[in-house]
């Protein structure tokens, strides 16, 4: 563990003539972990959008957007009238959505998202009113206002035709909201620091605590499962935060991935990783396609005669063709390369290969999982 600054300088020293010495496959942790407890909040408010020109809550439908207007005015000492028939189409009821940094600080900005709840055709050129903005607890974090910036555009005429582009219902306000509250941590909670693996993996895991051993020293880190490795930390904020930007620029090799072929089977999109295999096997593919063509005669009587009418009779005509049916065979530990060499050279389409990958893990020739989303 690090317990004094002239420590610190020796680390710091020794970090640049390790980065200097990664290989080029490496990657550093902070791209392939997280700290523990750090993250982001979401946050969450409603509010009103006013100045819209005409293109605001039809409140005839959307009562609540008046009753949301009644409720602020009577806070600035605004009475309406009971019975009042408010007719408005110029403010819009709006759902504020915003992520709170990690560390983030009163007093600091943070962009906003401002999403129309109701009917509202466009919140082009409106204007947000104070609105809080609440944590999962119900407490209040940060307060947003100010002028929408709005992607979309659109544009109707008397007859109903309309054009939209993008989505003028969504806007966002850059720095819109100020942070009131900060969200307690635990990175100086504790004598350990978490180190979380974006993608669990027992091999990235166990390399990520022996590059840290290697540069630190023995029991500084320690993999408690494939997700987690627990590292030693001054218990000293500042210290540790010096500790963990070391720790951060260290590069490892991570695990390589499973064998693994994605298929997405909307769009036809097939992905094979590196380490897929086949084991011996032979495949053919081949296609019957039938065409069906429909045409029509006219039938007519000779001249001149009484009792004949003209009949107009069908002519079809059905083509059956039986496309070349390719067979390919696949040797012993066929990689990636050959996989797909294959296949182009019988010329299978996105949809062919999709049915060849799936007979081949049915005959139990794909060394490697099949998932389809």
């Amino acid at each position: 563990m690090i317990a004094n600054g002239k420590k610190l300088s020796t680390l710091l020293a020794t970090l640049a003539m390790v980065l200097l010495a990664v290989p080029a496959s490496a990657e550093r942790i902070k791209d392939l972990a997280s700290v523990g407890g750090v993250r982001n909040n979401q946050l969450i408010g409603y509010g009103l959008v006013v100045g819209l020109n005409g293109t605001g809550d039809r409140t005839t439908q959307a009562k609540f957007t008046i009753q949301t207007l009644r409720n602020m005015l009577e806070q600035l000492g605004i009475t309406i009238p009971p019975g009042t028939n408010l007719q408005l189409n110029n403010i819009a009821a709006v759902v504020v959505s915003t992520d709170l940094p990690a560390f983030a600080k009163p007093g600091q900005t943070i962009d906003v998202t401002v999403s129309s709840i109701a009917n509202a055709e466009s919140l082009r050129g409106g204007t947000l009113l104070m609105t809080p903005l609440k944590g999962i607890n119900g407490s209040v974090y940060a307060i947003a206002q100010g002028n929408l910036v709005v992607g979309g555009l659109g544009a109707s005429g008397n007859d109903g035709s309309s054009v939209t582009i993008n989505i003028p219902s969504v806007g966002r306000i850059p720095n819109g909201a100020t942070v009131e509250r900060e969200v307690p941590m635990r990175f100086a909670q504790g004598s350990t620091l978490a180190l979380n693996l974006h993608r669990a993996d027992f091999t990235t895991a166990t390399r990520l605590a022996e590059g840290i051993n290697a540069f630190v020293g023995d029991g500084t880190a320690r993999p408690r499962d494939a997700t987690t490795v627990d590292v030693l930390a001054p218990a000293d904020p500042g210290q540790r935060t010096t500790f963990l930007s070391m720790l951060e620029n260290l590069s490892i090799d991570p695990g390589e991935a499973p064998a693994r072929v994605i298929i997405n089977s909307r769009t036809g999109t097939v992905v094979i990783s590196t380490h897929v295999r086949v084991t011996p096997a032979a495949v053919a593919h081949g296609s019957l396609v039938v065409t069906i063509t429909e045409d029509y005669d006219v039938s007519q009587p000779a001249p001149f005669t009484r009792n004949g009418r003209t009949v107009i009779t069908p002519d079809s005509q059905v083509d059956v063709e039986q496309q070349g049916s390719y067979m390919f065979l696949f040797e012993p530990g066929v990689d990636l390369n050959e996989i797909v060499q294959a296949v182009n050279n019988v010329g299978a389409a996105p949809g062919d290969l999709v049915a060849i990958l799936e007979a081949l893990r049915e005959a139990g020739a794909l060394r490697a999982e099949l998932v389809v989303i």
